[in-house]
């Protein structure tokens, strides 16, 4: 079973061609626009081993949001997509990860039911303008974009934090490692793991 997606998407304001393969060994080639979104990805992929290819342009020259908005919201489809039916998996995955200071955690289930719980980041860390072009603002924005588009349910908690870029590499490092556990093919699951036969 080949569990990889391959997603285009062009709009006004940005053009994005993506591609996972959720078995792979975090092998990645990663060009937003955006070089903290770069290096945030570059450490999802790495953490969570999906194999990840993106090549983004947009409107970064207004601001940085519509390119990393829809960055987010094909990551997610493709994740959608390379899951299928989502026989086999483990769907529940959590971790917790420090970064100096920081220490971030993630709870995923891969439940076919888009919701995003966030909490814990410090005042006014959603207006801290981290490697001159990424507002905090759009580290939720972004598990926002990916639990909607890939149908999970995610929870994303700062335990400890005071430097910016740590929070945001931190909760993605979280994600990443927790996504990678929910993903994970289980061999002793026959089918889809719910009640109710599907996700």
């Amino acid at each position: 079973m080949t569990r990889t997606a391959k997603i285009a998407r062009k709009t006004s304001e940005s053009s994005v061609e993506l591609e996972i393969n959720l078995d792979g060994s975090g092998k990645n080639d990663i060009s937003t626009g955006v070089p903290f979104y770069d290096h945030m990805l570059t450490a999802f992929s790495k953490h969570s081993l999906i194999d990840l290819k993106v090549q983004a342009t947009g409107d970064v020259e207004i601001d940085a949001h519509h390119s990393v908005e829809d960055v987010a919201i094909v990551l997610g489809q493709a994740i959608a997509q390379a899951l299928g039916d989502k026989s086999g998996i483990a769907r529940y995955g959590d971790a917790t990860v420090p970064l100096d200071e920081a220490l971030a955690r993630a709870v995923v289930d891969v439940s076919g039911r888009p919701f995003l719980v966030h909490s814990g980041e410090p005042a006014g860390f959603e207006y801290h303008l981290i490697g001159g072009h990424f507002t905090g603002s759009l580290v939720r924005h972004v598990f926002e974009s990916i639990a909607h588009n890939a149908g999970i349910t995610m929870h994303v908690e700062l335990l400890a934090g005071r430097d910016a870029h740590h929070i945001a590499e931190a909760e993605f490092k979280a994600f990443a490692r927790a996504l990678r556990l929910a993903v994970a093919l289980d061999p002793r699951v026959e089918g889809v793991p719910s009640t109710k036969g599907s996700l």
